[in-house]
């Protein structure tokens, strides 16, 4: 071994010690029912994902690098889908996702302005703001109950001549009707964004075979900031298997050049200089062509290192939201006078993200009652993201214009989970005892 690597592993020896005397006590701390408090979501890690980053600085790439280059693989191959693009946030990754289909090189398929997309109101924001920001028009439909996902009996009616995709999420892990959204995208030439943001690992039985979701629509988002599945701390990804879309999304992610070298590389189309692009002199420098008015949203390497070692933990990860999930369903189970109880999408094998509850009216209490009582409690809770998005400020200017957007229905089940609906976590760092506090803390409301 070289001098260096004698000192590179004596850093990383410093730096497992680091971990073990510094974060590992914290992660083992005993629970105490009253005092200590349970968060809808954390961090999960060990010392294997400091060392990565520690190589990752020691290398001092610093931008997208041979981490990244691993990730985009590794991850590919656990999904199931040939291509994985790597970018600095999960909603840079629904960006980049709506925006490939915005290319001319797809012809008469692209998404062009006023062109409309059908979507939902119940969600997070960066799902419908790729659309509005580029022109586009989103059509909002409601969702059901106690799947909390798209009502797809609403899709033909929110049908136009300007349709020209379906860009939705999946519900905090749970799946929506893949069978039937896809059959409709199909059949009317559509294309079909995945928001897998909130559900890496969810399978879904699609013409008999299980897989995971994000491989059945053409082109699917992930996630890795701190609450979600995995973490790079802020990071997201772009996975396809359709190699045009891969090479579009990469473009629109690496200022919208036309070049696919990696960072670091020249000439890997091997013609370099010997083609002819628009007006641009015959010979222009291949990597400073530009095709798309893009975007720098690359990843580093040193979050891609984080993520290396997370991506082996992920299985783990995915099993310990299932077990939580079941742990809380079964011990809310006689609750169902008062909460609508959440249910699993038929044909599907969730990965949760968290545990809704929707108050009945009648229940003797309001929602806002008791998330105030849980939170006095120590126990963090969320809303269902926007509740009804259409109703928040970024909005008002659109809807007093009465134009950008269009609202198939009353969204009255929206607005139920607007009013009525909240979420607790289940993520892999509580503990059965955890868990077992939260069901008591509810029942006794």
């Amino acid at each position: 071994m070289t001098e260096a690597d004698l000192l590179k592993q004596e850093i990383f020896d410093k730096t497992r010690q680091y971990y073990n005397l510094v974060h590992k006590p914290s992660q083992q701390k005993p629970f105490v029912a009253g005092d200590s408090r349970i968060p809808y979501a954390g961090r999960v890690f060990d010392e294997n994902e400091l060392t990565n980053l520690v190589d990752s600085s020691l290398e001092f790439w610093l931008t997208t690098g041979r981490y990244a280059a691993q990730f985009e693989q590794e991850f590919a191959g656990f999904i199931g889908v040939p291509y994985c693009c790597l970018t600095n946030s999960g909603s840079s990754a629904n960006l980049l996702a709506f925006m490939a289909l915005t290319s001319p090189k797809l012809g008469e398929r692209r998404i062009k302005h006023g062109d409309e997309v059908i979507t939902v109101a119940a969600g997070f924001p960066t799902t419908v703001a790729p659309i509005i920001q580029y022109g586009a028009v989103p059509v909002f439909v409601d969702i059901t109950l106690p799947t909390y996902n798209i009502d797809c009996s609403q899709l033909q009616q929110a049908l136009s001549a300007k349709t020209k995709a379906v860009m939705v999420a999946h519900t905090l892990g749970n799946p929506f009707d893949l069978a039937l959204v896809k059959a409709f995208c199909d059949t009317h030439n559509l294309w079909l964004i995945e928001d897998n943001c909130d559900a890496l690992g969810s399978r879904y039985q699609h013409k008999g075979t299980w897989r995971y979701t994000g491989t059945i629509g053409h082109i699917a988002t992930s996630s890795f900031y701190p609450p979600h599945h995995m973490t790079m701390g802020e990071g997201g990804a772009v996975y396809t298997s359709d190699p045009l879309l891969k090479r579009l999304v990469e473009s629109f992610r690496d200022w919208g050049r036309d070049c696919w070298c990696p960072s670091g590389k020249d000439n890997t189309c091997s013609n370099r200089f010997g083609q002819q692009f628009g007006e641009l002199p015959y010979g222009y420098d291949h990597k400073y062509v530009y095709s798309h008015f893009g975007y720098n949203l690359k990843v580093t390497d040193m979050q891609a290192a984080i993520g290396c070692a997370q991506l082996q933990k992920l299985p783990g990860f995915i099993e310990a939201r299932k077990k939580n999930w079941k742990l809380l369903r079964d011990g809310l189970a006689s609750l169902e006078e008062y909460f609508i109880l959440p249910e699993a999408t038929e044909n599907s094998d969730p990965s949760w993200f968290g545990f809704l509850l929707t108050v009945k009216e009648g229940a003797g209490f309001t929602r806002d009652q008791i998330v105030h009582k849980l939170e006095s409690k120590g126990i963090q809770t969320r809303m269902l993201f926007a509740g009804n998005l259409i109703k928040h400020p970024c909005f008002d200017e659109m809807r007093r214009e009465g134009k950008g957007y269009r609202v198939v229905g009353e969204l009255a089940t929206t607005d139920q989970i607007m009013n009525n609906t909240f979420w607790i976590g289940v993520y892999p760092g509580m503990t059965e005892e955890m868990v077992g506090y939260m069901i008591d803390s509810i029942k006794m409301v």
